[in-house]
Formats: C-alpha cells, sequence, structure tokens
C-alpha cells in the first residue's frame, strides 16, 4: 500500500492535521486524550494504571494488574489455593513511592518539591533542616509554626527541555530530571552556576547569570531530549504535530475495541521512538523498523484506523486493498484491511474491488469473511495464470480470448491431478496452497461470479474484455458430497467414559478452562462446537421446570434457540458458570459485573488479552486440546469432534425421530442436510416407522394424542426435544391394537369390536379411511326417515368423529395434513412416508377434537346469545 500510493506533500499532512484535528476535538473523543501530554485517570476503562488491590496507592506492574509488591505475594497466595478477589480484598495498604504529577513546593507553589516526605523545594528543605539543627527536639507543631513564618520564592519557570512540562529546579532553567541527564551526558554546551548562588545572588533578590561556553549546542542538547516518563501520563509534546494527532487518534480507535492490552509505559516508549527518528506520520511507515514486537503491533493497529480516516474508498480502490468498515462490515476476528495487490493486472484487480464491494453492500452480506477470501483467491490464481501465459502479461484485456480460459481451466486441472501448488499468491504468510478438489472448485465457482459480475455491470464492456473470455469460465459444480460416520460403540463409550474424561480435564486444561464442559455439552446435545464455544453466560435455566440450553444457531440465523437438556448437564453449566463469575471478580478487584456486562460475557471466556470477558475461547484451542486427547486413547482410526453430532442424529432416528425432528432439534437447513447426518441400517428402518396415534372413539378422551407413557409436555417444550417414540402395536381395521396381550399373540377379549375398545388407537396413515368413513356416516344422517333417527346417528358417531378432528390437527400442526390425504395405501412405498414416522406427546393435543364447536351436537345457546355467532 505505501508503495502504490502518491508520497505525502505539504498540502497533504495539512489537510490529514485538519481532519484529525477536527475529530479529536469532536464530543465523541475521550477528553483524556487530548492535549500534549495525555493524563490519564488510574481507573481509566481502557488504559488503567493503578494497583487493582484495594486502597493500593502504586501503580502496577507488568502482570496481574497489580503492582510489584502485590505480585509477589499474589504468587503465594495463588500457590495456598487463596481466591484472587479475596487477595485484592484483604491486600495490606501500600503508600505510593512515585507521583503520577510533578508535586509542588507547599510554601512556594512555582518551584517542585525537593523532598516527597516533607512537600518542600530544596531550599526550603535547607532552611527546615539547618532550623532542626539549632532547635532539635521540635514536633510537628513547630514544623507548622514554621510553616506560616516562610516566605514564598520565585521560581525559575518551565523546564528549557522542550518536550518537558515540568518546572525547574534551578536556576539552570532544567527541571530534575533533565538536570540529572544533563551532568550525566558531559554538560554539552557547558551550562554553569556560579559558585554559592543562593547567597550571591538569590537571597539578595538578583537574577542568576547562567553561564555558556556553547549556547547553541546546549539548545540542541534540549531539543533533543525525551519527556521525563511519569505513572499515568503520556508525553507527546516531542512528536510533530500530525503524528501527535495520529497518537491521539489511534489510542481512542483502540479503545473502541480493545482485543488487546496497550500499556501506558508502551505508548510512551513508542513515542519516544518516533521521536528519536523525527518520524512525520505514521502512514506510510514499516511498522518492521521497530525492534520490539508490541511496538509493530501498535503501530499497526494504528496505521489501521488511520486509513479509514485518511482514504476514501476511491483512495483504497486506487491503492490495492479494499477496508470493510467503509461500508460499515467487520468480519469477526478479521481485520477490516484486505489487500489485493497480489492481482497484478489493474483491470482485474479494479474488477475484484467492485466485486468485493457489491458483496459488501448488498441485504446478502456474508456473516463471515470466507466469501471474500475465495474470490480474492479466484482472482489471485486468475492474475498469475495471465501474467505467466497471456500477451503482455494480461495487462491488456482487449486481448483476451477464450482460449486462455480455456487453458486457465485445463492448467488448474492439471495442478489439480498432479497435486501441485496454486500459482498465484493469496494466503497471508506468502506460502502457495496445494490444488485440492474443492479449492479448485472455489475457484471456478468465485472466478466465474467475478467476470460474470463485470459483464452484468457493464465493466467488461467498458474495459473491452471479450464476451467468450467470460462465458469460457466454468462452473466447480457442488463437489463431491462427503458425510461423516457416527462414532463406533467402543469409541462412544471411550469418549463418554468417567476416567477419560476427567484425563482430558486435568491433562488438557490445567487452568480449567471449561474443555470438559463444552465437549460433554457437544455430546448432549449435538450442538456444533462454536455453538457451544460461543455460548454466553446466562445461556441456561429451568423454564417451566424443564431445564434449557439457550444458544445461537448462527449458519441458519436462528439466534436465541432453546434445547431441553438433562439435569446433569445443567449442573455442570451452572458450576462452569459460577467459575466464571469467580474469574471475572477475580479480574475487576471482587465486583461482581453489572447487568450490561453480565449480558455481553462469554461463559467460556478467554484468559488472554479479555479485560471485559466478552471473548469467548477459540475453536483452535478446543481443537488442539481435543485432538491431543483423542492421540492419548489410543484409539484405532481418525476421529473429530464433529462426529457427536452424527451420532446424536443416528441415535435419535433410531428412537423414532423423524428428519423434521433431527433437523429442528441439531439446526438444519433442510431435510436434505439432516440426511447427511443421518446413518439408516435396516433395523434402524424399521424403528423409525412409528406413527401419528390418537385415542380411537371408545376412549374416555376421543382424539387425545398418544405417543408414550412418559409425563406430557407442552407444544413448545416437546419441539425442543427428542422423543422416543417406541410403542408396541398390532394393525386392525382402521387403526392399531395397543393391548399388549394382543400386541403379543393373544385372542381379543372383546371379540374384535376394536371401534368401541379404549386401546384402539388410530394413526396418520389411517386419515383417508376415517374420513371416507364420516362422510358414509354424514350420508347416512342425511337419508334418515325422520329427525330423531338421524340425531341418534350424529350422536352416535360424534366419539368417532371427535377423534377424527384430533387426528386432523395432530397432523396440521407439523404440517403433514396434506400428505396424509394424498397416501394412498395401496402403494408399498407409502409404507416409508413420514407421516408414519410422526408422533406428539400425550397431552399437547388432549381434547384437541372438543376443543372448538361439534360439528355433530346441536348446542342450545345461552339466553342472549346469538346463534349464528355461535357458528361462526
Amino acid at each position: 500500500m505505501p508503495s502504490l500510493l502518491p508520497q505525502q506533500d505539504v498540502r497533504t499532512r495539512r489537510d490529514r492535521l485538519e481532519v484529525l484535528t477536527a475529530l479529536i476535538g469532536g464530543p465523541g473523543f475521550d477528553p483524556a486524550l487530548r492535549g500534549g501530554v495525555l493524563k490519564i485517570p488510574p481507573a481509566h476503562p481502557v488504559y488503567p494504571w493503578s494497583c487493582t488491590a484495594v486502597d493500593c496507592a502504586r501503580p502496577r506492574w507488568r502482570r496481574y494488574a497489580m503492582c510489584a509488591v502485590h505480585a509477589g505475594q499474589w504468587q503465594e497466595a495463588e500457590a495456598r489455593g487463596m481466591s484472587r478477589s479475596h487477595f485484592l480484598r484483604s491486600a495490606e495498604l501500600l503508600p505510593a513511592t512515585e507521583m503520577p504529577e510533578e508535586s509542588m513546593c507547599r510554601i512556594c507553589p512555582q518551584r517542585p518539591a525537593f523532598s516527597l516526605q516533607l512537600v518542600l523545594c530544596f531550599r526550603h528543605r535547607n532552611r527546615w533542616l539547618s532550623y532542626l539543627k539549632r532547635l532539635p527536639g521540635r514536633g510537628e507543631a513547630e514544623f507548622e509554626r514554621w510553616l506560616g513564618d516562610q516566605p514564598s520564592l520565585p521560581g525559575y519557570g518551565e523546564c528549557r527541555a522542550d518536550v518537558c512540562d515540568e518546572l525547574a529546579a534551578s536556576p539552570l532553567g532544567l527541571c530534575g530530571a533533565h538536570e540529572r541527564g544533563y551532568i550525566r551526558a558531559g554538560r554539552p554546551g557547558g551550562a554553569r552556576l556560579p559558585k554559592n548562588y543562593v547567597a550571591t545572588y538569590e537571597r539578595r533578590d538578583h537574577p542568576v547569570p547562567v553561564a555558556f561556553e556553547d549556547q547553541g549546542a546546549f539548545r540542541t542538547w534540549c531539543r533533543a531530549q525525551l519527556p521525563v516518563h511519569r505513572t499515568g501520563q503520556v508525553n507527546l509534546r516531542g512528536l510533530r504535530p500530525l503524528l501527535r494527532t495520529e497518537f491521539q487518534w489511534g489510542m481512542h480507535a483502540h479503545g473502541l475495541q480493545p482485543t488487546t492490552v496497550w500499556q501506558l509505559t508502551w505508548v510512551q516508549s513508542l513515542a519516544d521512538e518516533c521521536q528519536r527518528r523525527d518520524v512525520q506520520s505514521l502512514v506510510g511507515l514499516e511498522a518492521s523498523v521497530f525492534r520490539r514486537g508490541y511496538h509493530q503491533r501498535m503501530v499497526q493497529e494504528m496505521q489501521e484506523a488511520l486509513r479509514k480516516v485518511y482514504f476514501t474508498p476511491s483512495d483504497t480502490r486506487d491503492g490495492g486493498y479494499i477496508e470493510t468498515e467503509h461500508f460499515e462490515v467487520r468480519f469477526p476476528g478479521r481485520s477490516s484491511y484486505v489487500d489485493l495487490t497480489c492481482v497484478s493486472q489493474r483491470w482485474l484487480r479494479d474488477l475484484l474491488w467492485d466485486h468485493i464491494a457489491d458483496v459488501l453492500r448488498s441485504a446478502s452480506c456474508p456473516r463471515s469473511a470466507q466469501p471474500v477470501d475465495f474470490v480474492r483467491r479466484a482472482g489471485a490464481e486468475l492474475s498469475a495464470f495471465l501474467l505467466a501465459e497471456a500477451p503482455g502479461g494480461g495487462h491488456d484485456p482487449t486481448v483476451l480470448r477464450a482460449e486462455y480460459a480455456h487453458r486457465f481451466v485445463a492448467d488448474l486441472r492439471n495442478r489439480e491431478r498432479l497435486g501441485l501448488a496454486f500459482r498465484g499468491h493469496a494466503r497471508l504468510d506468502g506460502r502457495k496452497s496445494k490444488v485440492t478438489e474443492n479449492s479448485r472448485r472455489v475457484v471456478f465457482n468465485y472466478g466465474r461470479a467475478l467476470l460474470r459480475g463485470a459483464l452484468t455491470t457493464g465493466s467488461a464492456e467498458r474495459i473491452g474484455l471479450d464476451r467468450a473470455f467470460i462465458a469460457a469460465m466454468p462452473v466447480g459444480g457442488p463437489g463431491t458430497p462427503r458425510s461423516r460416520n457416527p462414532f463406533p460403540g467402543e469409541v462412544a463409550r471411550a469418549l463418554a467414559d468417567e476416567a477419560n474424561l476427567q484425563q482430558l480435564a486435568d491433562c488438557y486444561d490445567p487452568h480449567d478452562r471449561g474443555l470438559r464442559d463444552v465437549w460433554e455439552t457437544i455430546i448432549v446435545t449435538g450442538r456444533r462446537a462454536n455453538e457451544v464455544i460461543q455460548l454466553r453466560l446466562d445461556c441456561v435455566g429451568r423454564y417451566g421446570g424443564l431445564p434449557l440450553l439457550w444458544h445461537d444457531q448462527t449458519k441458519l440465523g436462528n439466534l436465541n434457540a432453546a434445547v431441553r437438556i438433562p439435569e446433569r448437564l445443567l449442573d455442570r453449566l451452572e458450576d462452569r458458570r459460577r467459575k466464571t463469575l469467580i474469574r471475572f471478580a477475580d479480574r475487576h478487584a471482587g465486583r461482581p459485573p453489572t447487568p450490561a456486562e453480565r449480558a455481553h460475557l462469554a461463559l467460556f471466556p478467554t484468559g488472554i488479552l479479555n479485560p471485559d470477558g466478552r471473548r469467548a475461547l477459540s475453536y483452535t484451542w478446543f481443537h488442539t486440546g481435543f485432538r491431543n486427547w483423542l492421540a492419548s486413547l489410543d484409539l484405532d482410526g481418525h476421529y473429530v469432534a464433529h462426529q457427536a453430532r452424527h451420532t446424536l442424529a443416528t441415535r435419535l432416528l433410531r428412537h423414532g425421530a423423524t428428519l423434521t425432528h433431527i433437523r429442528r432439534y441439531l439446526g438444519q437447513v433442510s431435510d436434505r442436510m439432516a440426511e447427511h447426518y443421518v446413518h439408516l441400517t435396516s433395523s434402524d428402518l424399521e424403528n423409525a416407522l412409528q406413527h401419528v396415534w390418537v385415542a380411537g372413539p371408545g376412549a374416555d378422551h376421543p382424539g387425545e394424542l398418544l405417543t408414550s407413557d412418559t409425563t406430557p409436555l407442552t407444544r413448545e417444550q416437546a419441539q425442543a426435544l427428542a422423543i422416543d417414540l417406541a410403542r408396541r402395536s398390532t394393525p386392525s381395521e382402521g387403526g392399531f391394537c395397543t393391548f399388549q396381550p394382543v400386541v403379543e399373540g393373544g385372542a381379543c377379549p372383546w371379540n374384535l369390536d376394536c371401534h368401541n375398545c379404549d386401546k384402539f388407537v388410530l394413526s396418520g396413515a389411517d386419515l383417508l379411511y376415517w374420513r371416507r368413513k364420516r362422510e358414509q356416516w354424514q350420508l347416512l344422517a342425511e337419508r334418515a326417515p325422520d329427525d330423531a333417527t338421524a340425531d341418534y346417528l350424529y350422536r352416535y358417531f360424534q366419539p368417532t368423529a371427535r377423534a377424527i378432528d384430533g387426528l386432523e390437527k395432530a397432523l396440521a400442526g407439523l404440517g403433514l395434513l396434506d400428505d396424509a390425504l394424498a397416501l394412498d395405501l395401496r402403494k408399498p412405498q407409502d409404507y416409508f412416508h413420514r407421516v408414519w414416522s410422526t408422533a406428539f406427546r400425550a397431552t399437547d393435543l388432549a381434547d384437541a377434537g372438543s376443543n372448538e364447536p361439534d360439528e355433530y351436537s346441536d348446542p342450545s345457546p345461552a339466553d342472549g346469545d346469538d346463534p349464528e355467532q355461535e357458528v361462526a
């Protein structure tokens, strides 16, 4: 980027200075970061510097957010098992050893204090010591009386060092720190004071003359001095005006998203280094010129913040990169800067920039940076091929024809076949990846989208790119579908064994960040690994007496979805939440999180550069620990954590759950996606043929939904659960018999009077049969010779009608009513239909057929009720 952008001139620097000055003066800017000397409060939310021990007046050390003394004591207390919050509350009070600001003499405020204990300047300190020698044994009252008798002395002005804002300590015109540095430097310029100047000049109120051997050398030394380092301050007076505002804006931008910790001493040392090098601006400065790694990271972050202010989107297009935050997009875990200089041809790089900009502006902007990385990879590979094979390196798009696209396709397929690397440099680390089937497919698909987008917008016609070249770019295709197998039985038992799980926690999670808790949650709930790792603090609780887990299914855009969990997992996650709150209190001097902080706390927060506890552990951290644990178990074969999801899906199917249930429970995009997670055998298929059952006409409550003998759940709860739908039955006329002696092969004690038996249930596959029965009875009633006979037929069929109504409502609730009505049991294929594999909890639709007015009864409206309204 620095090599492509024009060099700065005086006007550019002036314009940028004006822009930053206006932004710094805005109402949203942190007031503590304004001015040449930044005085940061001790408990600043981004740059705190005070010790976190209660009432400790000393600045914090590099580690543990404590002063050096308390940090050493905490290491010993931690080894004894003491909690951090208890240690911080019980730590001894330590007085300050250094002041964050210059201390003034209590008698003459224009002179700095020489004695911090007495808070007196050099002359008054000497006077008090002389007074004590003449009258020894005087107490504090005498000191107070002596203070009242002392006259105030004039000061010596500010320190002559250009960067210093402190008062001079002597007539030499230098503060105490710079005067000591001047003496150590050998007194450049030979500046000296007269001997006994206090008695000769000051007591007579005469100005003290300063003798110089070379006053120019003295002034040169003063201009080259660095500021005095003081706790809680960042002195930027020695920087160029533009560089000073860039530091201020960089510190402010870092505070908006403090993913890393910046110590104030780091900022001051970086400013000192820039002053030594006489840096005019951070833009165009190579971060590698700094020796320390944290200086390089700070410069890079400041440069990123400045690019968004200095350069417009059109400037970034010319510069060969794109800033996603110009489009109000910041992908998680990624920088806003996307380098496009891997594309050598200007016309192709402009097409790539326009394509990415359209993606970022679209209403369906992706959640991750993957589409941007893929199209950048396609552009880099096409650019590298054209640079090597096309006339003139492919810089002239008008000479490109379809043959070059065909050669590009053939070259990439050949590299895939031979296992060669890509031509282009698209990786940030400079290495080249090997061409695989999936990466080749990505290049074709996204390269085609890139070129076709130029054809749609008219850019291809404007630059003279041949349509045949664009049309020759092929479709990569969907790729070879792959699906992982569930865990074998012995592997599943090993991964859920208590001793092995304890080994996972003890050996691969020594700091107890929750590795075992994450894995057990994946086993029990079948969630994706990142869905578990990214859980928030208040993700579990009891709702209606049931323990539920609330999580975000970001792949579906389904946020805050609930799934039922067992009591054992609830207890484990509650214990993890308690540990997270303790860690937060330890980090914040024992205070609990506020409601606003608690809403964003991660359940599994990382302990690295995470002061507010919002950042969760990374998937890499989980995968590394889980992979090493698997290796230690010495299992045959290669296994990954995602196979737990396949295992749960298959077990759900074995217990009668449908693809619809599995898709909703696991959070799949479609039934077809759920099929990738379901693995069937012949025995599994038999167990999957369950039914939608409702009580028959002879039951006490016709139409009551029947699935199992367990405690009934509400519809909302049932939708979040995987239900065991196994039930033994035997077919009968128009339904199924659930009387177990008959199911076992015995004779029916009621002479096969199924329709009047309470053991008879209706299935979803029998709806069409019973609808025809209802139509038949309606015709009989309508053709009855008198009203009494018609009423008798209506009342006789009323229990059956209610059972049919309940069955219809049950199927309609799952969206299976139309499928059930279209089911023709004369075809054997229909026995494998999903209507046969769907059921409800027992009381979810209890009395469903009687919730509305019964069309077969003759209700008598109460006095004052409208009969037509009652029918409606």
